[in-house]
């Protein structure tokens, strides 16, 4: 027999079962060819040695996209990258990359333990059949495919499939675009998160600042000891010093330390405790939310009632009398309490997700509330002072990529004598023309620090 023959025999014999097949399902009772199919398949297994397991891209009433499928999607990304031959390619963090998986009906290997393994793509389309057009709505369902000998099972179910959970949730926050939330009521808007700060560029005591490195690094690494010691899996920070000293730059320098999102919250902006609440329960695992000027806030502790109440009283005024649209505007302000405020750090509803920091900042620490900054509410204070000398240097050497240079010695010595803020030493650093005369920046310095020197004897005078 030629070839030709034999593959046109083939052939024929295919049609033929696919057109019996199809006669088989066209004529016979659902109910009969859904019994043979089942039986069908207890054979198969009867002598096949393979498990399988099938994790959808959507499951549950309300068709969620499951967090396993994207976790497994994440884990062989990698392993796709090397062994499939068609993938699927996306634009990955901060728009510079591209993040590959497998596409549909690919096959993977992988291997653990020792234990061989395969993971397959493919996809279920059904079309709609409540609709009448010429061109039919599909119905696309993805999944992924695990296939293991019968052998590995308590392998596979035990270790196997925590590792790659745990491995495609690592990845897909070191792929992500971070986000920088705030809020309009009881509802977050967000924009790309993109601040440059990091810790090598910020201007502040070395020691004090690997200090707080280390605090950072261990608290993202300890759910396991919040969990066995019964604590919520979050961290309090209290960031306060004079204005310009660094406070919000910290913040992203903390969040691009962890890779962390950031949630803006402007207390002003929320009506009650119920919205701050609400507000809360939306934010993400591995988030740092940050209330700034919490000082301006005073109504939270009831020292702006307090005073302004003393006042009225001291000019002789009844406190209860006020000026046409006084009151309209006091209703239609926030109404959240100090209570309210204790309850969103460290409540029953702090422990809804984890690993999370909260921070504040204030110009003014003795304002605030004993009972909002004590430890376990805010567990680290860090008072971000005027600049030294080491923070000048790194500050020259961020601005002017100088090390050394024979005018440091002054600089040094009226930073002893005087304050002055980061932010200012950094203005009278930054090039305002293509050429740069780094003497030219630094004598500005001085003679900033000595009018600062000299406005400070003046001030003191007038006092005394």
């Amino acid at each position: 027999m030629k070839p030709g023959d034999t593959f046109a025999h083939v052939g024929s014999l295919i049609a033929s079962m696919m057109f019996v097949w199809a006669m088989f399902k066209q004529f016979f009772p659902y109910q009969l060819s859904n019994q043979i199919e089942k039986y069908t398949q207890r054979m198969v297994a009867v002598v096949y040695p393979y498990i399988q397991i099938t994790f959808h891209e959507f499951t549950g009433e309300r068709l969620m996209r499951s967090e396993a499928y994207s976790a497994i999607e994440n884990y062989l990304s990698s392993k796709a990258s090397t062994q499939a031959k068609r993938l699927k390619a996306d634009i990955g963090k901060n728009n510079q990359s591209l993040v590959l998986s497998m596409d549909d009906h690919e096959e993977v290997a992988d291997e653990f333990n020792g234990v061989k393994l395969w993971w397959a793509s493919g996809k279920h389309i059904s079309k709609s059949q409540n609709t009448v057009s010429f061109h039919p709505i599909s119905d696309e369902k993805r999944y992924y495919k695990l296939t293991f000998h019968k052998s590995n099972r308590d392998v596979i179910l035990g270790t196997y499939l925590n590792y790659v959970l745990k491995e495609g949730r690592a990845i897909k926050v070191k792929n992500r675009q971070r986000k920088l939330y705030t809020n309009s009521g009881a509802y977050w808007s967000h924009v790309v998160f993109e601040h440059p700060a990091t810790f090598q560029t910020l201007a502040m005591d070395p020691k004090e600042k690997e200090m707080i490195i280390d605090d950072l690094i261990t608290f993202s690494k300890a759910g396991e000891f919040y969990a066995r010691i019964g604590r919520a899996w979050k961290r309090g920070y209290l960031l306060y010093g004079p204005p310009g000293t660094g406070k919000s730059t910290m913040i992203a320098a903390m969040a691009n330390l962890l890779g962390y999102d950031l949630y803006d919250l402007e207390l002003t902006a929320v009506k009650d405790n119920t919205e701050l609440r609400k507000l809360l329960i939306e934010t993400s695992s591995k988030s740092i939310i940050v209330i700034e000027d919490i000082d301006c806030s005073l109504d939270l502790t009831g020292q702006r009632r307090k005073k302004k109440k003393e006042e009225e009283e001291e000019n002789g005024k009844d406190p209860r009398e006020k000026q046409p649209g006084v009151q309209e505007r006091d209703v239609k302000s926030s109404q959240v309490t100090l209570s309210g405020l204790l309850n969103f750090i460290d409540g029953l509803w702090s422990a809804c997700g984890g690993e999370r920091l909260i921070v504040f900042t204030t110009n003014y620490v003795e304002k605030l509330d004993p009972a909002l900054v004590r430890k376990g509410r805010m567990d680290k204070h860090i008072e971000l002072s005027y600049c030294g000398y080491e923070a000048f240097k790194l500050l020259a050497k961020n601005y002017l990529n100088i090390e050394s240079h024979h005018l440091f010695g002054t600089i040094c010595e009226l930073l002893k004598e005087t304050k002055i803020t980061p932010a200012e030493v950094a203005e009278h650093l930054m090039p305002k023309n293509s050429y740069v005369d780094a003497e030219l920046h630094f004598k500005s310095v001085i003679q900033a620090l000595e009018l600062a020197k000299e406005g400070a004897r003046l001030k003191s005078e007038e006092h005394a």
